[in-house]
């Protein structure tokens, strides 16, 4: 079993091939998806899909990007959406100081609400940093106790003690796979086992051998076997036992 922690399977470039690409990744042994909402649109859609698939299960959340667009009424829907119990996290949330695409005051409101909303749940949160470390590690700093997972960790070594002190997990993605990131790469051999998770964050950061094409949940294996070399393993065992993590801290069936 492999576990596929972040995906977004309700985007539109799946629409043509959605099935055969969900045969894909369950033929690679990819049987389990965390379908991760990032607005009140795409919260909903990842509920709706994940109703209709086995082994999918859903995340709502306001995203930094969407941050600015969400309107009282959204995040009340998205509140709703979270209480469901079939609901396996928060978020996607965080900050992005990269493309700042929503102001920065409101990036930080949303995220330091939707922290509360986890700790209030006992969900974990689902976090993007991206050029936000400083800011990531202060807002966390907030909410001693919540849950959650770093998302498509892209730091290095240096900046994973703040995360790993707070209890988070830490995914990996395609970009593990990158020539250029060494760090990253180094940040992976680090974690413990007990804390890793793999993502494929599809349709975006395919891995390497597949960059420019749209990424899927089936490539997951990729980063997996690029894990197992840093780390000495074998992809057999990072599969188990990152499977084991992503059914603790999203309570999935084991």
């Amino acid at each position: 079993m492999i576990t596929d922690s972040h995906a977004h399977l309700y985007w539109k470039s799946f629409d043509e091939d959605r099935a055969a690409v969900l045969a894909r990744a369950r033929a690679a042994g990819v049987t389990r998806m965390v379908v991760v909402g990032t607005n009140l649109e795409s919260s909903r859609a990842a509920f709706a899909l994940c109703a209709e698939e086995p082994g999918l299960f859903p995340t709502a959340g306001i995203h930094p990007q969407d941050a600015a667009a969400a309107t009282p009424v959204a995040r009340a829907e998205v509140e709703a959406l979270c209480r469901r119990p079939e609901c396996v996290g928060v978020g996607e949330a965080g900050l992005d100081w990269f493309k700042n695409l929503s102001p920065r005051a409101a990036q930080l409101d949303a995220f330091l609400w939707q922290l509360e909303l986890a700790r209030e749940l006992d969900k974990p949160v689902v976090i993007h940093c991206r050029d936000a470390h400083a800011d990531t590690e202060r807002c966390l700093a907030q909410f001693p106790g919540v849950r959650g997972v770093m998302h498509c960790y892209s730091m290095g070594p240096a900046e994973l003690a703040p995360y790993l002190a707070a209890g988070l997990f830490i995914s990996f993605s395609g970009v593990v796979t990158y020539p250029k990131n060494e760090a990253n790469r180094a940040a992976a051999a680090a974690v413990p086992l007990e804390r890793l998770l793999v993502e494929t964050d599809c349709p975006y950061l395919a891995p390497q051998g597949k960059r420019g094409k749209r990424n899927e949940p089936a490539f997951v294996l990729t980063v997996l076997e690029e894990l197992a070399r840093v780390r000495g393993t074998s992809v057999a065992e990072l599969a188990h036992a990152t499977s084991l993590n992503a059914a603790r801290l999203f309570v999935l069936p084991v």
